[in-house]
């Protein structure tokens, strides 16, 4: 961490950080973000909908994770982790990864970067739902109707993370 930045409050998995005037957070239990972008051979796109208490409501998400956040995984890469997280979330095994894009996941107020990954050949091995710290529902939906589903998720009082739709631009028009 640069001299210039100042540790506000230590979390478990944040630090609250100062640099100048400017005040932001930081993950302090892991390398990097990943979040995969998923669809079948038969073009159903892959959701997961889990509770965040920060929002305090259900969100449809694309499957998601940590990059290094626990031991037994450390030096992995986002790769590796993509590959982890979509099979603990969704139940499915991809034969490939590939990035599509790495950025900030809300440069005015996280210092942490997010990379967004395409997961190619889905094979369904098992159920899904998350590890033991997780209540995660699995959603398949046609391409050709993920508009309306993410309308119909809303009006029932889901939010949409709002990566969604990137990803889905990626999924309908290639890189």
């Amino acid at each position: 961490m640069s001299e210039d930045v100042r540790i506000l409050k230590k979390g478990q998995y944040i630090h609250f950080l100062q640099k100048g005037p400017w005040e932001y957070i930081k993950r302090c239990n892991c390398t990097g973000i990943v979040i995969i972008v998923a669809m079948t051979d038969e073009k159903k796109v892959i959701f997961v909908e889990q509770f965040r208490p920060p929002v305090g409501q259900n969100v449809i998400e694309f499957p998601a994770g940590l990059v290094n956040d626990q031991v037994e995984y450390e030096n992995e890469t986002f790769l590796d982790a993509a590959k982890r997280e979509l099979y603990e979330e969704t139940g499915f095994e991809a034969q490939g990864i590939e990035k599509i894009m790495h950025g900030p996941v809300s440069g005015g107020s996280s210092a942490d970067l997010v990379t967004i990954v395409r997961a190619l050949g889905l094979k369904k091995i098992h159920p899904g739902g998350g590890n033991e710290d997780e209540d995660i529902t699995i959603h398949e939906v046609d391409l050709d109707k993920v508009d309306h589903w993410l309308k119909t998720q809303e009006e029932r009082g889901c939010l949409i993370e709002p990566k969604v739709y990137t990803g889905l631009y990626f999924l309908r028009f290639g890189r």
